[in-house]
């Protein structure tokens, strides 16, 4: 009985997130969730995994040289079909399928091996494509990583870490101090932690708690929720990186989740979401601004299609899985978890870069 009594302790430890870790592995503890996805428990959650088919062709895709401005916001068919592929073969190689393990290593060593993405144009918007398609790529390696010898190794983490350094730039614009400085300190915090380089994770640290000493009371960030009809968009996506930033802290045994800087914590800004999600008048005030709305000219007309997987198969509020994971106390995580239930768990598996890939396979319970 007492034996019995252990392994079942030991089983719910592997599933459950814990701040306790002390051996920092990136976005999550890659060998404690592939083990916990191994067990009964997470039989549906490893079906997860392995929702997605495996594309034979991937392997193929041609090496993007570098991105231009003129690529926007929006990720080109290119990148689009080359982060897709990384995202799907990462969350199946962790469930153990050894056809996406090779898939993934030859996809990585070839774009590493023709320097992808390594001309890409020092501009703002070139460059937010670029952090974009990052997240994976260091998830995957970081998944990856136990299959690769040591020459592999040397090759794809130089690449990966050429570009994580490349992004790491200013433009004198706002997007130095908005959700793409947000994304890009996930990055750093992510390599810094898979790479034992503590300058960079630290990096990423202090801008999670720039982030909350930057926000309002109320839990509302300024550069973003003065956009418009895409103030709730943008204030998501700056909580996605938050999120990233968080689960890599905790791979660490440091809880940023409850780090509070003034009046602002990771729940005041949730709990500001949520209120908007519920009631767009809760945002109106500031939106009104109206600065680099995007396509909607009406502040009036709150863009929430990041409620909505995507027709690509992304899911822009990928990010809660990681979070209603943990079962934190209050009512913030309360509401998400109730938010996930209600409106997004016919739509698993959740992927998305900016959640480094198939979070529903990396955090799902």
């Amino acid at each position: 009985m007492n034996r019995i009594l252990v392994f079942s302790v030991v089983s719910l430890l592997a599933m459950a997130p814990s701040y306790a870790q002390t051996k920092g592995q990136g976005l999550f503890d890659v060998d404690a969730r592939r083990t916990a996805l191994a067990q009964p428990a997470l039989t549906i959650v490893r079906a997860a995994c392995l929702a997605i088919p495996r594309d034979p062709s991937w392997t193929n895709l041609k090496p993007i040289d570098g991105l231009k401005a003129a690529d926007g916001s929006g990720m080109d068919g290119g990148v689009n079909n080359y982060a897709w592929a990384v995202m799907v073969l990462t969350g199946r190689a962790l469930a153990g399928d050894p056809a996406s393990e090779t898939s993934l290593r030859d996809l990585l060593l070839a774009w590493a091996k023709a320097k992808a993405f390594e001309n890409t144009e020092a501009e703002s918007d070139a460059y937010y494509v670029l952090k974009r398609m990052l997240l994976p790529t260091i998830t995957a390696y970081s998944v990856l990583h136990r299959s690769l010898d040591e020459s592999q190794r040397r090759i794809v983490s130089g690449w990966i870490d050429s570009l994580v350094r490349k992004v790491d730039r200013t433009f004198d614009t706002e997007a130095d101090r908005n959700n793409q400085r947000s994304l890009a300190d996930s990055i750093l915090m992510t390599w810094g932690a898979v790479m034992s380089d503590e300058t960079l994770y630290d990096k990423g640290y202090r801008g999670y708690r720039a982030i909350l000493a930057g926000a309002r009371p109320d839990g509302s960030l300024v550069l973003e929720t003065r956009r418009g009809a895409r103030a709730l968009w943008y204030m998501r996506q700056s909580l996605a990186s938050l999120t990233v930033m968080a689960e890599v802290a905790a791979t660490r045994g440091t809880d940023l989740y409850a780090l509070r800087e003034g009046e602002a914590n990771f729940d005041r800004l949730l709990s500001y979401l949520l209120n908007g999600i519920a009631e767009p008048e809760v945002v109106m005030a500031y939106a009104s601004g109206n600065d680099s709305p995007g396509a909607e000219a009406d502040f009036r007309r709150q863009d929430i299609s990041f409620m909505a997987k995507r027709s690509q198969g992304r899911h822009y509020m990928a990010w809660a899985e990681p979070v209603v994971a943990r079962d934190r106390a209050g009512l913030a995580t309360k509401r998400l978890k109730t938010l996930l239930t209600r409106s997004f768990r016919s739509d698993r598996p959740l992927i998305d870069e900016l959640a480094g890939g198939n979070a529903t396979c990396f955090w799902g319970r």
